[in-house]
C-alpha cells in the first residue's frame, strides 16, 4: 500500500505537523489513511482504544485521520526516566527500563514490532503517513535503525525532508542532511518542505532555485509560520511567557515533566497569566500553583525541593493561594511515594510534600485507560472526561473529587480545601470542569472551546496551509499517491 515518509533536518523541523497535515488533506479527500512513527521518544502520551500508550503526537495524526488512536500508530515509545535510561514501550505496553547501549543492543526485536505493526496498517488503509524521528544525518544511530532510513529502505517508501527556515541555516541543513546519506538514501529523498517561513516568498525564489539546482529535488512546498498554532507539542514545552496581568498560573517545568499537553486549555484563556517556570527561575507569586505529572516522581520531588519549590508552595497556601497537583504532581502531595522495585529509578521511599492524605506505592503494572465520570469541588460538580498513565497505587483517605463512570474514585482534597490532586490526565479538556476548578480557584475567566474542538481547528487549519501551499502535481511525481 502507498506509504509515504517525513524525516527532518532536526528535532521540532516541523515533521508531526506536516504528517498531521497530510492526512487531514488526504482523509478530506475520502481516502482511508493511517499515522505511523516506528520509534518515538516523548513524555507527552496518549492511551490508545485498545488500551496501550503511544506519543500523543500520533494520537493528534489519528484524529487528523478520523479515526480512533491504535498502538499499531506508534509501535516503539521510548520514555526518558533520566539522561541515561528510558521506559521501553513495545505497541502499547512497558517491557522495562533500558539505559541507550542495551536499547541499541534491543532494537533487532524493536524491529519485528515496527514492521508488524506497519504491515497490518498498510492492510488495512489505503494510505500510511510515517513520520521519522530526529534526523536521518544522525550517522552514529545508523546501525540497526528503525527510525528514519533505516525503516524507509526496508518498506521501500519515498521520503520527503522537513527543514525549518525559522532556525536560520535551512540550505546548510537540508543540502547537509543529504550529504550524510548513502547513495540510496538519498535517491529515496523525493523532494523538500520548508516549514515556518516568514516573509515575502519572492525574496527566496533564489535560494530555491539554487537548493533545486544543486540537489536535483523539487521543493515541494513553503509553509508559512502560522502564529498561534495550537496543536499539541511533541514533546518539547511550548515557549509559553506569561503577560504579567490577569489570574496568574504557574506549573514548574520538572525535568521529566509529562503530558504537559494537559496545560494546553490553560494557555487559551483570555485574563490569565500562564507560565511554566523553568530551572533557572525562581518560583514566583502566583493564584494557583499545579504541580504536573512526572516520569521520574521522586527526583522531581527533590528537585522542586532543591529549587525552593516546597517553601514556595507552603508561602503561597499561607496567603490562600490553591494547589493542584494532576498524575505524579497528585503523588508529590501527599505524605508518602515508595517505589520498592525501583520502576522510576533508584528502590526507595520519599516523604511527600503532606498536603494531602494519601500514599502512594509505585507497581509493575501500568495504569492505561481513557475515563468519563464527574468533578466535584466546593460542592458543585462537572463533567469530565481524560485519561490515566501511571504506576502508581494510591490510598487515600477522606472525600475524593473524581467519581468515574466505571465506578472507582479518585483523587484527594486537604482538610482546609485549597489543596486538591488526581491522576487524571486531561482535567482541564471539558469546558464543564475547567470551568468549576476555575471557580474554585477564584478566576473569573471561562473556557472558551473544548480541547476536541481547539484540536480540530487546530489540524485544519494546519491542512489549509499546507493544501494552499504544496505544489500537488509535483508531490505526485514524489510520491504522494491520491488515488
Amino acid at each position: 500500500m502507498p506509504t509515504l515518509m517525513i524525516q527532518g533536518c532536526t528535532s521540532d523541523a516541523g515533521k508531526s505537523t506536516i504528517a498531521a497535515a497530510l492526512c487531514r488533506l488526504l482523509a478530506r479527500r475520502g481516502l482511508s489513511v493511517a499515522p505511523f512513527k516506528p520509534q518515538n521518544m516523548a513524555l507527552n502520551s496518549a492511551v490508545t482504544a485498545d488500551g496501550g500508550e503511544i506519543g500523543r503526537a500520533q494520537a493528534v495524526q489519528a484524529a487528523a485521520c478520523r479515526i480512533a488512536p491504535h498502538t499499531d500508530h506508534n509501535p516503539v515509545l521510548l520514555k526518558p526516566a533520566s539522561d541515561c535510561t528510558a521506559q521501553v514501550i513495545i505497541q502499547g505496553q512497558p517491557i522495562g527500563h533500558l539505559n541507550a547501549l542495551d536499547y541499541h543492543a534491543y532494537k533487532r526485536r524493536a524491529k519485528t514490532a515496527v514492521f508488524d505493526s506497519w504491515r497490518r496498517l498498510a492492510g488495512s488503509y489505503r494510505h500510511v503517513v510515517v513520520e521519522g524521528a530526529g534526523s536521518p544525518a544522525e550517522v552514529n544511530l545508523r546501525d540497526n535503525d528503525i527510525a528514519n532510513m533505516g525503516f524507509a529502505e526496508e518498506a521501500d517508501c519515498p521520503v520527503w525532508l522537513v527543514a525549518d527556515i525559522d532556525r536560520g541555516g535551512v540550505f546548510a541543513h537540508l543540502t547537509g542532511t543529504l550529504a550524510c546519506l548513502s547513495a540510496s538514501e538519498q535517491a529515496r529523498v523525493k523532494g523538500f518542505i520548508i516549514n515556518r517561513f516568514r516573509g515575502d516568498i519572492a525574496l527566496l525564489r533564489s535560494g530555491i532555485d539554487w537548493l533545486e539546482d544543486k540537489t536535483g529535488k523539487p521543493v515541494l512546498a513553503v509553509l508559512p509560520y502560522l502564529h498561534g498554532l495550537d496543536l499539541a507539542a511533541e514533546d518539547a514545552l511550548p515557549q509559553t511567557r506569561g503577560h504579567g496581568e490577569g489570574f496568574r498560573i504557574v506549573v514548574p517545568a520538572l525535568p521529566r515533566i509529562s503530558n504537559h499537553t494537559d496545560f494546553d486549555p490553560l494557555r487559551r484563556l483570555d485574563r490569565v497569566d500562564f507560565r511554566f517556570v523553568g530551572p533557572g527561575e525562581a518560583p514566583p507569586a502566583a493564584d494557583l500553583i499545579i504541580l504536573p505529572g512526572s516520569k521520574n516522581t521522586r527526583a522531581d520531588l527533590d528537585w522542586l525541593r532543591e529549587r525552593g519549590w516546597a517553601d514556595a508552595i507552603a508561602r503561597h497556601l499561607r496567603y490562600g493561594g490553591k494547589v493542584i497537583g494532576i498524575c505524579g504532581g497528585y503523588q508529590m502531595l501527599g505524605e508518602r511515594i515508595e517505589d520498592p522495585d525501583g520502576q522510576e529509578g533508584a528502590p526507595g521511599a520519599s516523604d511527600g510534600l503532606g498536603y494531602l492524605p494519601v500514599s502512594t506505592r509505585l507497581a509493575p503494572a501500568k495504569t492505561l485507560i481513557n475515563v468519563t465520570g464527574r468533578l466535584t469541588l466546593g460542592g458543585r460538580e462537572a463533567r469530565l472526561a481524560g485519561y490515566e498513565i501511571h504506576h502508581g497505587v494510591s490510598l487515600a483517605r477522606g472525600g475524593h473529587p473524581v467519581r468515574l463512570d466505571d465506578g472507582r474514585s479518585d483523587g484527594a482534597v486537604s482538610d482546609d480545601g485549597q489543596v486538591f490532586g488526581c491522576y487524571l490526565h486531561g482535567l482541564f479538556d471539558t469546558p464543564d470542569a475547567l470551568d468549576l476548578v476555575l471557580d474554585w480557584a477564584g478566576c473569573a475567566a471561562r473556557s472558551p472551546v473544548s480541547g476536541a474542538d481547539a484540536l480540530e481547528a487546530a489540524i485544519d487549519r494546519l491542512a489549509d496551509a499546507l493544501d494552499t501551499a504544496l505544489d500537488w502535481e509535483t508531490a505526485r511525481r514524489a510520491g504522494l499517491c491520491l488515488d
